[in-house]
């Protein structure tokens, strides 16, 4: 049982089921959004953009062809409204911290350049 108390409560498993249920949510508002905006499409065209019925020589091309526009709505919205917002802050709130020089790298580093001479 120990062993088995350790692996649950270890590292990353809670964070990932976190990440789990929240993308979870976050894919139902995607699609309540894409289901919406579909909506917007059909009122300023006139007509539902749905091609589910179109099947040139009896093939099912229409379904595909629907999925395909629901796949980049859903492509679109998650772009430009969590990566692109994501990246902006991200740069805008991290600083460019000095880069810290392991102490062991930098005496490696000069013992390579010394037998890069002495053997030159």
């Amino acid at each position: 049982m120990k062993g088995f108390k350790e692996f649950l409560l270890r590292g990353n498993l809670v964070e990932i089921a976190v990440g789990l249920v929240i993308a979870t949510s976050f894919a139902t508002v995607v699609a309540a959004f894409t289901k919406l905006l579909l909506a917007v499409i059909a009122k300023v065209i006139g007509a539902n953009p749905n091609f589910d019925d179109f099947r040139p020589a009896g093939l099912p091309v229409g379904e595909f062809v629907t999925a395909c526009v629901a796949f980049l709505i859903l492509a679109a919205v998650v772009y430009f409204g969590v990566i692109k917002p994501y990246t902006h802050l991200r740069e805008r709130f991290t600083t460019e911290e000095e880069e810290v020089v392991d102490e062991h790298i930098e005496l490696l580093k000069e013992i390579r350049d010394s037998l890069k001479a002495d053997g030159a």
